[in-house]
């Protein structure tokens, strides 16, 4: 029970922080680009309450903790966002979706160096650092699978001449099932894994 407590103290923070802020990162986009959807939603604030997620937010990284996964990985309610709201709607998708990722990345950036900072002895400080860093990277990397209705879907439809993203964009009720064959089949890992590495050893090493 000591060991389970201790695991949920070093990643409920990063956990909380990493799944908000990336949502609030669409919204906040997405409002100075010209849709105040997210803002007259109250999500634009950093109050967890209305971002929490029942199961993404609380039930998926306890049961992640208490399997004793090597990595805990969670989501907070998507933000609402109009894309026919925004100034060019097209154009101005990529960026609202891109805004979660990067932001997840920036974290990653600055957990790692204030983890370089204190160093590894700096006991649950160090270890929630750590996990703030795997967190981030996991949650950026998944996000970029050009796959909707993830955000990398979201930029890759942005990006690609009307007619293929109109049609790109007619697959998005498949997307999810595609990811849960990912996940069952564990090639996610195959897919993730080596990206995930190559950001880990760049920021840790």
């Amino acid at each position: 029970m000591e060991v389970l407590l201790q695991k949920v103290a070093v990643w409920a923070v990063p956990v909380l922080f990493a799944v908000i802020l990336h949502e609030i990162s669409h919204g906040a986009v997405a409002y100075v680009l010209g849709d105040p959807t997210a803002k007259d939603a109250g999500r634009l604030t950093l109050n967890p309450i209305p971002h929490i997620d029942p199961f993404g937010t609380l039930l998926l990284p306890a049961f992640l903790i208490f399997i004793g996964s090597p990595f805990v990985f969670g989501y907070a309610r998507p933000v609402p966002v109009n894309f026919g709201r925004l100034h060019s709607p097209k154009r101005d998708m990529v960026l609202v979706a891109a805004a979660g990722p990067l932001t997840n990345l920036v974290l990653a950036a600055v957990s790692a160096a204030f983890l370089h900072l204190v160093g590894p002895q700096a006991g649950l400080l160090s270890s929630a650092l750590f996990a703030s860093v795997i967190m981030n990277i996991v949650l950026a990397v998944f996000n970029l699978i050009p796959i909707l209705p993830l955000d990398g879907g979201r930029v890759l439809t942005g990006l690609l001449p009307l007619p293929a993203a109109r049609a790109y964009a007619r697959l998005e009720p498949y997307g999810m099932f595609l990811i849960i064959a990912l996940l069952a089949s564990r090639r996610l890992d195959d897919l993730i894994g080596p990206v995930v590495k190559a950001l880990l050893d760049a920021l840790l090493s």
